[in-house]
């Protein structure tokens, strides 16, 4: 292994400069610091919000066809795809 590490070393600020760089933060008319009352409705975010309809994980092969048909359509494409093949459940379970 190289004894020259690559990544840019971090240098943390001293204690006057980092004095500067927060007045001259709290001096931009656009970067206001947040209240306390905003900091207390925060609420922390961790990934995506679940779904109420879980949906599993699983490897499945098509017909290049179908799929070529469905990302043809754009972003999203496997959302549709899958409710496509829910109005078929849904269809076949009526004539059940």
């Amino acid at each position: 292994m190289s004894r020259t590490s690559r990544k840019p070393k971090i240098r943390v600020p001293t204690s006057k400069e980092d004095r500067a760089i927060a007045a001259a933060a709290k001096s931009d008319p656009d970067a206001k610091p947040l209240t306390l009352q905003q900091l207390k409705a925060m609420v922390p975010l961790r990934g995506r919000p679940r779904s109420p309809s879980k949906k599993l994980l699983i490897s499945v092969r098509y017909s290049p066809e179908v799929v070529a048909y469905f990302r043809a359509t754009g972003d999203g494409w496997q959302a549709r795809m899958d409710s496509v093949l829910r109005s078929y459940v849904a269809r076949q379970a009526r004539r059940a």
